[in-house]
């Protein structure tokens, strides 16, 4: 693994970006204030959260503690949910909401700590320390933090590895400890992290007397290595690879911890898990989608650390099926609502997609970790698709609205009245009860500098281009790299590199898949090489400009015949940007629209909102309706008459009120 590299660190890069920019801007001013309140349950008419309520029962019952019993609390739980019985006393000490809520505010914290180094604020810094105190007040004497089981009853921890989320909370405050201590110095809520990690490890592990488990819900693979590249410590590396290690080996752990229940199923079970076979042995993607694709993320984190070949090589197969099989031309993953989960291939339909937000979040992660084991453009196409298309969908653009689900197309009576489509929402919903996905678009958003860049000592690659700023150290000092963009509307792009210093230099440029042909000037003098989709330039550079011009044409695309719900259609694709119809622009009955692959696609300059975007515009067809007595009729020549159809940007639809949408159109 010769072409290893490593991500930029946050503090490096300074975003200018026109269009990142405002979304950054969006989250630390409207993101992360409205998702605190609805952590303290402060929004009207929004499902409550409950998160900020439990790690203050937790707190007060550590702080208060005298023998075990003092807080046990009877529980019931169903779909995760913690459900109370009607006359259970003290109803402000109860825990409330998913059993994996304490993640919603170490996703919080993540995002910002990122927004804090992008632009530091201190009444924000002010909150989040004083949140963390909270946080901190509930970890107990042996680093044990998880408000689920200190409420409910703390003798059942770690008893219930495949369902119960701890891990996956320990995940998250890992991340989070680690943004926040990298953007502020203050190890409060990092020292937690490193405790409950530490008291993991303790029951844990390949020891005799520890249980030989692993994490029903992934991140704690990732996060772990996290925590051992900042902290230096063996034993979190350790504990990571064991994990990814141990997971999937029979006889199934996950039968052993249900006391040796019969399971009524025969031969590989856990799939949903990713827990059916070692995660070497895996040649598809199974399963819950999120939990797949933060699986695989960790895989490539150690598949680095430890030169594992085999590991980066699963990572590859289970990368390919996704993206050649399993993936929506939004980038959207997981097609089936029915556990949030991959179906089989090419089994993508349309107005049932699930393709959940977080999905496509865990997709961007899975796809810089493949950057950085091999600098290869399919990887960062696909980490640009999903950034432009999905994750951008799941958020409004006032910024206080969202989606968990991003369908490819919706008719709002079906969601109302088809129990089949109730997963879909013709309209952002202000917050969930389960709320994964808001607080995680806000960190991959605040975040975004950190995935513009890879480096090695003498090399630096490009995987997006998006206004930024760059310092980097070389041995004989420092290059400046500043990049003018004008994506994702315009393939113009200009980096000025100025640096002085007398060691030669590899910047790495990648070429997008979309785009057709590619001209690259001020690049004299410079060794070239076009490799795995990357412009290499190499040599002693001064000050110097490149400029990229990368046309964007409108393409129209069709899907791979073995997808059944899209024979007969195409979707439109501009640069970066996947295309929708909206009711908004072509009227009601989308389903009767028929694009005309001979007329000629003009651009135009549409407000949604208070975006400003790039819309298309193009003559097509509306079907004629026939004039039948019944339901059935017999078979005539179709007729169609003349109309415009117009085509918005798929990350800004549902923004001007409730109506149909549409991806894939008639041809």
């Amino acid at each position: 693994m010769n072409h290893i590299t490593k991500p930029v660190n946050l503090k490096q890069v300074k975003i200018t970006d026109n269009f990142w920019k405002k979304e950054i801007t969006l989250v630390r001013d409207a993101v992360i204030p409205y998702q605190w309140k609805a952590l303290n349950d402060q929004i009207p008419d929004a499902q409550p959260s409950y998160c900020m309520h439990n790690f203050k029962v937790a707190g007060n019952i550590v702080n208060n503690m005298t023998h075990k019993a003092d807080y046990t609390r009877p529980v019931y739980t169903t779909n995760g949910f913690c459900v109370w019985p009607e006359d259970t006393a003290n109803p402000d000490e109860r825990f409330y909401g998913f059993l994996f809520q304490d993640s919603d505010f170490f996703k919080w914290v993540e995002a910002v700590a990122y927004s804090l180094q992008q632009c530091p604020d201190p009444e924000l810094e002010k909150t989040a320390d004083e949140a963390i105190d909270i946080v901190c007040r509930a970890q107990q004497i042996d680093g044990y933090l998880d408000t689920f089981y200190i409420i409910n009853d703390i003798s059942k921890r770690f008893t219930n590895l495949k369902d119960n989320h701890e891990l996956y909370c320990f995940g998250h405050l890992t991340e989070g400890a680690v943004a926040y201590y990298e953007a502020t110095g203050k190890d409060r809520l990092l020292t937690a992290a490193c405790r409950y990690a530490d008291c993991i490890a303790a029951h844990i592990g390949s020891d005799e007397g520890k249980l030989h488990g692993y994490p029903g819900h992934e991140i704690a693979e990732m996060a772990l290595a996290r925590l051992y590249e900042v902290t230096g410590e063996e034993k979190y590396l350790k504990l990571g690879l064991y994990f990814i290690n141990e997971r999937g080996r029979q006889p199934y752990f996950f039968d052993q911890e249900a006391s040796a229940k019969d399971t009524g199923k025969e031969g590989l079970r856990y799939q949903y898990y990713q827990a059916h076979l070692p995660v070497r042995e895996q040649t598809e993607a199974t399963g819950h989608a999120v939990r797949a694709v933060y699986l695989y993320s960790g895989m490539a984190d150690y598949a680095k650390l430890t030169g594992d070949e085999s590991l980066k090589t699963a990572c590859e197969r289970l990368w390919d099926d996704i993206v050649l099989r399993k993936m929506y031309i939004t980038g959207g993953i997981g097609a089936t609502h029915l556990g949030e989960a991959f179906s089989f291939a090419y089994d993508l339909p349309n107005d049932t997609a699930y393709a959940e937000t977080c999905a496509s979040v865990g997709m961007v992660f899975f796809a810089r970790r493949m950057l950085a084991l091999s600098p290869d453009s399919k990887y960062a196409d696909i980490m640009e698709r999903e950034l432009y298309n999905t994750v951008l969908s799941g958020i409004g653009l006032e910024g206080t609205s969202f989606f968990y689900v991003n369908p490819l197309e919706t008719l709002p009576e079906a969601c109302y009245k088809d129990e089949r489509k109730q997963h879909v929402k013709p309209v952002r919903q202000k917050w969930f009860g389960c709320a994964c996905c808001p607080p995680n678009l806000a960190r991959l958003i605040s975040s975004i500098g950190a995935y513009v860049f890879t480096e090695t000592e003498n090399s630096l690659f490009v995987h997006l281009y998006m206004g930024c700023c760059l310092e980097k150290n070389l041995k004989s000092g420092k290059v400046k790299v500043t990049i003018t963009s004008e994506f994702p509307w315009q393939g113009k792009v200009q980096i000025h590199i100025d640096c002085n210093v007398s060691e030669p230099f590899t910047i790495a440029l990648r070429i997008p898949g979309w785009c057709g042909k590619y001209k690259a000037e001020g690049t004299q003098g410079a060794v070239s090489e076009l490799k795995q989709g990357y412009l290499y330039l190499t040599k002693i550079w001064g000050s110097d400009t490149i400029d990229l011009t990368f046309p964007m044409e409108v393409q129209v695309l069709e899907a791979d015949e073995r997808v059944r719900e899209d024979i007969g259609k195409a979707a439109l694709m501009r640069g970066p940007i996947v295309y929708c119809l909206e009711e908004a622009d072509n009227g009601k009955e989308l389903h009767l629209l028929k694009i005309d692959t001979d007329a000629s696609f003009e651009t135009i300059p549409m407000q949604i909102g208070s975006d400003s975007v790039l819309a298309i515009k193009a003559a097509g067809f509306r079907q004629k309706k026939v004039k039948s007595p019944g339901l059935y009729h017999l078979h005539t020549n179709t007729e169609y008459e003349n109309t415009t159809l117009v085509w918005v940007p798929y990350y800004a639809w549902s923004n001007r009120g409730e109506g149909e949408m549409q991806v894939f159109t008639r041809i």
